[in-house]
């Protein structure tokens, strides 16, 4: 008897657990069916607020498009949805976009005005947005500077690239030499958007690709993955850059990064200690490196006296007092300042 009653009452307990498990279960798809996830009853106006302020959703991409005057396929659902791609990791990336579009109003009417004088299409001053984030960084490969040209490209387009000097990081020599290089690969290739792309895989391997696939167009090759999002990257920044709004993202004027204005000191000597250098300008040395990153170290060798422009601040940052120390009139003698140049640079 005692064992039937323990037999009936573990059957029973048994029953109950079966029953409980199936009602959660029931519970919990009916919410899933109904798209929603069960939230605390105090926490349900918090939630139903969330979500009507917040959404996340694809966005819109346009009926048509074109990279420097030449049509994009978006009816070719591979590059629409290539395109759609770019625009998304860009566009949800929000700290990323947000600190581009703020360098590219401090950056880009450089740029603009020297493509211009060039005859290269505008839209190429994304290229150099996509290839640095407009920061002077070096690559893996050692390419270098906002517009990330290789030493050899870089030299065969006039630029100096020593240890001492490089001037892929002179925004405007090196945006003369991307504009070089750029008609070059239009030139050899008939298409700016396999210039794009060839600025990017080189000439040689554009060359294989086209002759290989027996293809002209950039839309239609099969290249490797870097060069295919590549020129769908710079579409990206142009849609994005071109009208933020449209993507979501809203920045104050106020909040950009304004174009910095400077004065020009002529150079074509040795300066042997760029610290007393930055001192006699009345600026810091910290001002010195960040107007003039092409200069690498602590001196500016020049026995081959070439002539260099070196940029300042307008006005003098250094705190009073701070040039105490330096020999009387070392403004005209410090080698390579004329004294009539000295201090008497206009701005740009």
């Amino acid at each position: 008897m005692k064992k039937n009653a323990k037999l009936f009452h573990a059957g029973f307990f048994a029953f109950n657990c079966i029953l409980l498990t199936y009602g959660l279960y029931r519970q919990h798809g009916s919410a899933r069916a109904q798209g929603s996830i069960p939230v605390p009853v105090q926490d349900s106006a918090y939630h139903q607020k969330f979500l009507e302020g917040y959404q996340i959703m694809p966005p819109a991409l346009p009926g048509k498009l074109d990279f420097a005057g030449e049509a994009v396929p978006l009816d070719f659902y591979l590059c629409r949805e290539r395109l759609d791609r770019e625009v998304m990791v860009n566009i949800f990336w929000q700290s990323n976009q947000l600190l581009l579009l703020k360098r590219a109003n401090r950056y880009f009417p450089e740029i603009e005005s020297i493509l211009k004088e060039y005859g290269v299409p505008e839209d190429f001053k994304y290229l150099c947005l996509i290839e640095s984030g407009m920061m002077n960084v070096v690559s893996p490969a050692g390419a270098a500077g906002f517009w990330q040209l290789m030493p050899g490209t870089a030299r065969d387009h006039g630029l100096e690239v020593n240890a001492h000097i490089d001037e892929r990081y002179n925004l405007e020599k090196a945006t003369r030499a991307a504009c070089e290089y750029i008609l070059l690969l239009h030139e050899r290739f008939g298409s700016w958007t396999l210039a794009a792309a060839a600025y990017n895989t080189g000439q040689s391997n554009m060359d294989y690709h086209l002759r290989t696939q027996s293809v002209t167009d950039y839309y239609q090759l099969y290249l490797p993955e870097e060069t295919s999002r590549y020129v769908y990257r710079i579409l990206a920044e142009k849609l994005i850059v071109g009208n933020p709004e449209h993507y979501g993202l809203h920045i104050r004027p106020q909040d950009l990064y304004p174009p910095l204005q400077e004065r020009k000191i002529k150079v074509d000597t040795t300066i042997n200690d760029l610290f007393a250098f930055a001192r006699q300008q009345g600026v810091t040395y910290q001002m010195l490196k960040l107007y003039n990153p092409w200069i690498r170290g602590k001196t500016l060798p020049d026995k081959s006296r070439r002539t260099y422009y070196i940029a300042l601040p307008p006005e003098a940052s250094l705190p009073s007092g701070a040039t105490e120390g330096l020999p009387s009139g070392s403004i005209e003698t410090l080698p390579g300042i004329p004294a009539s140049q000295a201090l008497s640079d206009s701005l740009r």
